[in-house]
């Protein structure tokens, strides 16, 4: 089994944590740098959750 089956494994069935936890990272990324960043981080989080919701 490889890496990344694995990780699509886990979570398969908490996509919902898992974005949740993606969202608080964010959010603590936003905490800890500049204003001028929080786009990039919010476009990143974004990236990062349709990729959770294409996991099958």
């Amino acid at each position: 089994m490889g890496f990344m089956d694995k990780i699509t494994g886990l979570v398969k069935g908490n996509k919902s944590a898992v974005k949740d936890g993606v969202d608080k990272a964010a959010d603590a990324v936003q905490s800890k740098t500049p204003d001028s960043v929080d786009a990039q981080v919010e476009q990143g989080a974004s990236a990062v959750k349709d990729v959770i919701d294409k996991i099958n």
